[in-house]
C-alpha cells in the first residue's frame, strides 16, 4: 500500500487527525494458484490434461527458453517462486494422475508456473483496520507500544483478504508505521481443509514477517471474501492471552460471523462462530470476561445493538439484550460497534458508528460500566468523526469506520477506512473524549 505522511492537524470533537494515508496498490501481488476451471466449466480436467500435452510436447531447447524468460519477468516480484512452482507441479500431476519422473525440472517448473498466476490483492481497496498491542514489546522507545494493525484488503473479483502492517503507537499522539515489504506471501493451509466446519489452520511462513503475509479465503463459506477483522487481546482468568478477531466470512451469497485466532501471529486458526448469533455480521468480543463469561457485542437485528453473553469462546446462541437504539440524527438509520471495548479507569470504552441521512457514515463513543456493560455510563450526542471534502469521495462515499481503536498512556489510536478506498489515522485524548460524553 501506498503511504503519505507529514504532521497532525487538528479535526471535530478533539480528535487529530494525522497525515498518513494508506491506499490501494496494484503493485502488490502475490502468487496464487490458477485453475482452468475458473474460465470452463465444461470438462476441466480435459483442458488441464490438453495444457500439460501442450509443455510436454515443447522441444527441450523450447521449455528451457520459456522457462528462463519466465523466471526472469517474476523471480523478484515473488518469494520462494521456484518452490512455489514445485509444489504447484506436485498438485496437478496428482490432480491429473501425471508421471512426471521422466521430465526435466525446469519443464516441471515451467508446468508448474502455467497453473500459477499473479494476483493483485490491494488494487481494488484498502479499509476497516484494527489495532492491537504487538505481542513482542521489547527494545521500545519510552512511551511507545508496538502494535499489529489489520487490513481489509480488496482485490481482483472484489475478493476481501486480511493482511498486517506493525509499528509503534505513542502516549504523544505519534504513530509510525514500519516500512511495508516489497514481497508478499500468501499464508499456507496446514492440513486438510474438508468442510471448514471444524476451523482450518493457517500458518505463516517461518522465512517472512507479518507484513509480508496476507490470508486469503479458504474454505466454500470464505470464497467471497473474509471482511472486517475485529481484533483484540483475549486475556483469560488464568493470565494467559489470545489474540482473537471476529469477522464476516462471505461465500459469495451468504455471510457469517467466524474467528480468526492466534497466540503469536504466525499459526492462526479460523472457525465457524457455532449458533444462532453467528448469521449476523459486525460481532465484537470483550478482551476478557465478565463474571465468568465471554462477553460480545453486535447489531443481531439490523439496526440497534444488543449485547450476547457464553461460557464457550465459539458458541453464541440467540440475540442477547438490547444494548444501544439509535438516538440521534446522525445515527437513525442504524448504530453498530467500530471493534471490541477497551477497559479503562472509567469503564469499558466502545467506538460506534451510525448511519444517518443520505446514508452518512459516522463514527461516535460509548462508555459502559466495568461490572455491567448493559448499563451505559455515557456516549456522545456528537459524531466524533465523518467523512469531509474530498474523504467523502472513494468506492462506497461518505463513508467512515474502524474496526478497533488502542490505548497508549491517555492517546486513543484510532486507525479508519475512507469511504471504503483507503485507511487514515486519528489520536484523541481518553480524557478529552469522555468529557464530551452526555
Amino acid at each position: 500500500m501506498t503511504v503519505q505522511q507529514a504532521e497532525l492537524s487538528t479535526a471535530e470533537q478533539g480528535l487529530r487527525l494525522l497525515d498518513l494515508r494508506l491506499h490501494a496498490d496494484p503493485s502488490k501481488v502475490v502468487l496464487r494458484p490458477f485453475h482452468l476451471g475458473w474460465t470452463s466449466t465444461n470438462a476441466p480436467h480435459e483442458r488441464s490434461h490438453r495444457l500439460v500435452e501442450a509443455i510436454i510436447a515443447l522441444p527441450e531447447k523450447g521449455a528451457a527458453s520459456e522457462y528462463r524468460r519466465v523466471l526472469h519477468d517474476f523471480k523478484d516480484r515473488h518469494w520462494l517462486l521456484e518452490t512455489m512452482f514445485d509444489r504447484r507441479f506436485a498438485e496437478v500431476e496428482e490432480m491429473l494422475d501425471l508421471d512426471g519422473q521422466s521430465l526435466s525440472r525446469s519443464r516441471r517448473r515451467l508446468i508448474g508456473a502455467y497453473f500459477c498466476h499473479e494476483y493483485t490483492y490491494a488494487a481494488a481497496a484498502i479499509m476497516n483496520p484494527s489495532i492491537v498491542p504487538h505481542p513482542h514489546q521489547k527494545d521500545i522507545p519510552k512511551g511507545g507500544c508496538r502494535f499489529v494493525l489489520s487490513l481489509r484488503t480488496v482485490g481482483e473479483g472484489h475478493i476481501s483478504t486480511i493482511d498486517f502492517r506493525e509499528g509503534i503507537a505513542f502516549d504523544d499522539g505519534r504513530l509510525e508505521l514500519l516500512p511495508d515489504p516489497p514481497l508478499t506471501i500468501a499464508a499456507e493451509v496446514h492440513g486438510n481443509v474438508g468442510n471448514g466446519e471444524e476451523g482450518v489452520i493457517v500458518r505463516r511462513h517461518p522465512h517472512v514477517g507479518l507484513a509480508s503475509t496476507v490470508i486469503f479465503p479458504v474454505t466454500e463459506a470464505q470464497r467471497g471474501g473474509l471482511e472486517d477483522l475485529r481484533l483484540t487481546r483475549l486475556e483469560e482468568e488464568d493470565g494467559t492471552e489470545e489474540y482473537v478477531g471476529t469477522y464476516t466470512a462471505y461465500s459469495g451469497s451468504s455471510i457469517r460471523s467466524e474467528l480468526l485466532r492466534t497466540r503469536d501471529f504466525r499459526k492462526f486458526r479460523m472457525q465457524p462462530v457455532i449458533g444462532s448469533a453467528g448469521r449476523n455480521k459486525g460481532m465484537a468480543l470483550f478482551p476478557r470476561r465478565i463474571g465468568g463469561e465471554y462477553v460480545m457485542v453486535g447489531r443481531q437485528d439490523g439496526k440497534n445493538l444488543y449485547l450476547m453473553y457464553s461460557r464457550d469462546l465459539c458458541q453464541w446462541h440467540g440475540d442477547g439484550e438490547l444494548l444501544m437504539e439509535p438516538k440521534y440524527p446522525w445515527e437513525l438509520i442504524q448504530i453498530g460497534n467500530c471493534g471490541s471495548p477497551i477497559e479503562t479507569e472509567h469503564g469499558w470504552l466502545m467506538l460506534t458508528h451510525g448511519v444517518g441521512a443520505m446514508r452518512k457514515y459516522a463514527l461516535g463513543c460509548v462508555l459502559l460500566d466495568k461490572d455491567n456493560p448493559a448499563k451505559i455510563i455515557g456516549r456522545t450526542s456528537e459524531p466524533i468523526l465523518t467523512a469531509e471534502h474530498s474523504d467523502r469521495s472513494g468506492y462506497v462515499p461518505n463513508v467512515v469506520y474502524t474496526c478497533g481503536m488502542m490505548r497508549v498512556g491517555d492517546q486513543l489510536h484510532i486507525p479508519y477506512g475512507i469511504s471504503d478506498s483507503s485507511v487514515g489515522f486519528a489520536t484523541a485524548s481518553l480524557t478529552d473524549l469522555i468529557a464530551t460524553m452526555e
